[in-house]
């Protein structure tokens, strides 16, 4: 199965996570950034995430910005996001999303909470 492919088929769930990110990328975003290599697209049989390598002077983080499918799927498959890091250089795996991870992922430690203001809505 290509790429491309693999995208169509969990457009599914990319289109529901995207529901949550307040307009910020369409599925075309999305694959484009895939297919051109700003993103990493990481499908797997029932569940999916994008990921983004975050380069800072000190060091890489691996950022899932954008996730969904199966959550048991997606629990069971943390150690090969980190292997996947690793390989990457990656000092630390990083993920933006709603507070509900933080209870789905045991291990994992919230950093930071994102706050955002929409200056088109009053």
């Amino acid at each position: 199965m290509t790429l491309f492919d693999e995208l169509n088929r969990c457009r599914p769930w990319i289109e529901a996570s995207l529901a949550h990110a307040d307009g910020t990328h369409t599925f075309d975003d999305i694959a484009g950034g895939v297919l051109c290599g700003r993103y990493i697209f990481w499908p797997r049989e029932r569940c999916f995430a994008v990921l983004e390598l975050v380069q800072y002077p000190r060091g890489a983080e691996l950022n899932v910005f954008l996730a969904g499918g199966d959550l048991k799927q997606m629990q069971a498959s943390q150690e090969q996001l980190f292997e996947i890091a690793k390989s990457h250089g990656a000092k630390a795996v990083t993920m933006t999303g709603r507070r509900g991870w933080a209870r789905a992922l045991p291990g994992w430690k919230e950093q930071h909470v994102v706050l955002r203001k929409d200056l088109t809505h009053g």
